[in-house]
């Protein structure tokens, strides 16, 4: 349609190859979060129906079947917060900028709590209140007697691995 007054063509919306590029971009992201492994899919906080249609998915054999609840799929996270799930698979992603940011910042955390201590720990727990202040002040002290007597950093890697589970 072209607008009389200004002679440009009205925008209608997305072209229907949009549409359909779109539709297809969450059905590919549907069949990742079907063929990702229990533990993972749990980081998700998914509604109840698409949280059963992929659980469902998982349990067709049939190959047909499983395209028809594929596309159910994909219809049923039109409706869904997508940002959240995105943001959840890049941080997945080994290879993606995000993961790479919580990464580092893991990282940081870790060094600021065995070179400050006990200032930083409050602070993370202030981010993170499910963290244990005891557990943090253990492996904390740990990582410094590693450190101060040259020892190979197990505690400092056990430290990394408490908080990026209270990170996830």
């Amino acid at each position: 349609m072209i607008d009389t007054e200004t002679d440009q063509p009205e925008w209608d919306g997305p072209s229907k190859s949009q549409l359909k590029r779109d539709s297809q971009a969450l059905q590919d992201m549907g069949s990742q979060l079907v063929a990702m492994p229990e533990g993972k899919l749990q980081k998700f906080d998914l509604p109840d129906n698409l949280s059963e249609a992929i659980y469902e998915a998982r349990r067709l054999k049939s190959r047909e079947a499983k395209r028809r609840q594929l596309q159910y799929i994909g219809k049923l996270m039109r409706t869904v917060d997508i940002e959240a799930i995105t943001h959840t698979l890049e941080k997945m992603d080994h290879q993606s900028q995000t993961y790479r940011q919580h990464f580092a910042q893991l990282e940081n955390w870790r060094d600021r709590l065995i070179d400050q201590g006990a200032p930083v720990i409050e602070e993370f727990i202030q981010l993170y209140p499910d963290a244990d202040r005891q557990q943090l002040r253990n492996l904390q002290r740990q990582a410094n007697r590693e450190r101060e007597t040259n020892k190979p950093p197990t505690a400092a890697r056990k430290l990394f691995a408490y908080l990026r589970d209270i990170a996830e």
